[in-house]
């Protein structure tokens, strides 16, 4: 099925196969986009939702020099835009950042979810509550972590993205990001960066090399980025907030 990674793992919620079965009637198309394309325009009006199969994707806003902040970082299975249905346009921009297939849904279909099957709609509810738990770790992250702290969060936040969608084994992933999308992902220049990978590699945490990130010490990769991951929601992960809050039960 196009749509086994949409909320694959999560806790308190499970999308039957019957469930499944009926989003994928939703969708008209499957999308291939390269990569580097804006897809959606901030202030453009939308009738259309995209739930990303392959790929990565982002959310970003530009200042008035045309420098790139990202806003959100996107992995398989998410339902990118999903706010959009009820927004009707967005005040940011959505981008793919490697190739990627997309499946599109239109909002009418929606419509028809939210009328027939209230159980299914509060099931895309929670999956823009996951987005706005994530957004607000996002602003933690750039507002009160070091450097270092910022890249080792977003690595351990990714890892655990990606087993949710089947596609990390907990140490090692594939991850195709350039060193300036990691800066615009974390507010740093290139050369902080390379500075923060290379410290990590030397403190024997993770490294990242071609595309391929190897984490050496799950544990202590969370540690040093502050990171507890309750705000994922993940359903087997210890996120009961006991005093172990930061361990890692890959």
């Amino acid at each position: 099925m196009i749509t086994d990674r949409f909320l694959r793992d999560r806790c308190n919620v499970i999308l039957t196969h019957e469930e499944r079965s009926r989003l994928e009637t939703t969708i008209v198309k499957v999308d291939t986009i390269p990569a580097r394309t804006t897809i959606v325009q901030a202030g453009e009006k939308l009738h259309q939702s995209t739930l990303l199969v392959e790929g990565l994707m982002c959310r970003y806003i530009d200042d008035h020099e045309g420098r790139r902040q990202l806003v959100a970082f996107h992995v398989p299975g998410d339902f990118v835009d999903l706010h959009g249905y009820p927004l009707k346009f967005l005040d940011h921009d959505v981008a793919t950042l490697t190739p990627v297939t997309a499946a599109i849904v239109p909002h009418g279909a929606l419509d028809a979810i939210n009328r027939d099957e209230p159980t299914l709609a509060r099931k895309l509810w929670y999956a823009t509550l996951l987005d706005g738990a994530i957004h607000r770790a996002w602003l933690f992250r750039l507002g009160r972590l070091d450097a270092v702290g910022r890249v080792a969060h977003l690595l351990s936040e990714t890892n655990l993205r990606l087993v949710s969608a089947g596609l990390s084994d907990g140490r090692e992933f594939t991850l195709a990001l350039t060193q300036n999308d990691l800066a615009e992902i974390c507010g740093l220049t290139n050369v902080h960066v390379n500075r923060v990978m290379r410290q990590l590699r030397e403190e024997k945490l993770c490294a990242f090399r071609s595309f391929k990130v190897e984490i050496y010490d799950p544990a202590g990769l969370a540690r040093r980025g502050e990171f507890d991951p309750g705000y994922l929601y993940m359903a087997d992960h210890d996120v009961s907030g006991s005093d172990d809050r930061l361990r890692y039960a890959l």
